[in-house]
């Protein structure tokens, strides 16, 4: 298996688990501690592996929208509309922050590397 595979395998769980966790957290389940660190080692694996140069700006822009949206739990003021539904929004958001947060980290560093290499 190469490393592509890998990295896409690693998204698609990344973004299962968070959505999982998000149902999980609307009926009161708890979130257990090793889902942010399996986040944090998917996303990892993931910055490393799957995304290319070219789309590494689009990504972090899309990484800097999904951190601002997660910041202020603003989603559970649904809680009043539909019991749970804002946690669950705001369970999926803080999971993916933890998944994409650390893909983002690398390939910040990438983009500072190759601008710079580039002089």
């Amino acid at each position: 298996m190469n490393t592509e595979s890998i990295g896409r395998w690693a998204f698609i769980a990344g973004i299962v688990i968070a959505i999982i966790a998000g149902i999980a957290a609307a009926f009161g389940g708890p979130m257990g501690g090793w889902i942010p660190l399996v986040m944090l080692i998917l996303g990892i694996i993931v910055g490393l592996t799957t995304i290319t140069e070219k789309e590494s700006t689009p990504f972090l822009v899309a990484a800097i929208a999904l951190l601002v949206a997660n910041g202020g739990n603003a989603f559970l003021l649904l809680n009043d509309v539909m019991q749970g539904l804002g946690t669950a929004i705001d369970t999926v958001l803080l999971t993916l922050a933890a998944f994409v947060a650390p893909a983002a980290i690398i390939m910040a560093v990438k983009a500072i590397y190759n601008i710079g290499r580039k002089d």
